[in-house]
């Protein structure tokens, strides 16, 4: 029994930017770009909303659209949602939650919904809280059963997770150590407890705190003025009212020594969980940062590069998205099929980092 993916979507913007068009506006090279990062283009929102993308990466999951993948034929019916789970940084709304102005899009009209903010490492915080969700959910519906009563919580059998991301909102476009990096887009999985199937076979998670801002976003809202001061020394006021960055910043030396480390170290954690080799795994689907961190762990794990599915080149960094994304085109091309091992990790602020390995 556990948590099996049964549909799988995504959603990039109809505006591609290619790294020539960023060459007129920071000073860089489609020649600077690739040879360090592996992106060639990356897709803006322009006019798409996050709700617009997260809401066509779910009916594609759900098999309401064209475009996505399913486990077994014929669509899924948005009412049988039972949960969302959006992890996202750029939600379209403070409140209601991102989660829920997709839930009202697509219809799912039984659904509860939250987000999530853990940054790049959203595609495995969120398949495995649904997991874990689902493995709690099914326990208490079990419990409740075999006692006669009814169950003690929300039953849950359905959860779409769907990750949304307009990191072009955060990006200093003057900045080319970073706006080189990152795309907008989202993806989505159909998560379903299932007594004749493994599915989730593993899950890590960790956190590192982040001292030295190596990775960092002020919020939007921080330097909002209030009608109360209590600061009495003027150094003191004058830090206070010290206007917030409103764009992301990004040490990348610092930030690319953790990724490598965090990547490996997470997969043969999520390896170690489940009782797997490295061999067991059919495809590995890491976060998308940067194309040479993946080529880093195949090395370091001593697998073939074949072995990881990589995006970046056409999608960029879209955080919490990126493996999501490179996971349904990884279906979609049919380098996965129903049976096989894959292994998502992802790692971004915060610092997060994790991995889970499960069965298609």
């Amino acid at each position: 029994m556990g948590s099996v993916i049964i549909g799988s979507g995504k959603s990039l913007p109809a505006r591609v930017v290619t790294n020539d068009e960023l060459g007129q506006i920071v000073d860089t090279t489609d020649e600077w770009i690739v040879p360090r990062t592996g992106i060639h283009t990356r897709a803006i929102a322009v006019h798409e909303t996050g709700t617009d993308l997260g809401a066509e990466a779910a009916l594609r999951a759900l098999g309401q659209a064209e475009g996505g993948w399913q486990r077994e034929e014929g669509a899924i019916d948005p009412a049988s949602l039972d949960m969302i789970i959006c992890p996202t940084l750029t939600p379209d709304a403070a409140f209601p939650s991102q989660a829920a102005l997709i839930r009202e899009r697509i219809g799912a009209v039984n659904a509860v919904c939250y987000d999530m903010s853990c940054a790049c490492s959203g595609c495995v915080y969120g398949t495995s809280t649904a997991d874990m969700l689902l493995a709690a959910s099914a326990a208490d519906i079990a419990a409740a059963k075999a006692a006669g009563r009814p169950p003690r919580r929300n039953p849950l059998r359905r959860i779409l997770v769907v990750a949304t991301e307009r990191l072009s909102r955060l990006v200093d476009w003057n900045d080319r150590a970073t706006c080189i990096l990152f795309g907008d887009g989202a993806g989505a999985v159909v998560m379903e407890w299932r007594e004749d199937a493994d599915g989730m076979l593993s899950s890590y998670m960790e956190n590192t705190d982040d001292a030295d801002h190596v990775l960092w976003c002020d919020s939007a809202f921080c330097d909002r003025p209030l009608p109360f001061d209590a600061v009495s020394d003027e150094a003191a006021r004058a830090a206070a009212e010290a206007p917030c960055d409103p764009y992301m910043r990004m040490a990348g030396q610092a930030v690319f020594k953790f990724a490598t480390s965090a990547m490996v170290r997470c997969i043969e954690e999520a390896l170690s969980r489940a009782q797997l080799s490295p061999e067991d795994v059919a495809l590995y689907v890491p976060h998308q940062a940067n194309e040479r961190i993946i080529r880093y762990a195949a090395k370091k794990m001593g697998m073939p590069s074949e072995r990881f599915q990589v995006t970046i080149d056409h999608t960029g960094n879209v955080s919490g998205a990126s493996a999501l994304i490179a996971l349904n085109e990884a279906l979609v091309e049919g380098k996965l099929a129903v049976g096989d091992i894959a292994l998502m990790a992802g790692f971004g602020g915060g610092l997060t980092a994790g991995a889970c390995a499960f069965r298609i």
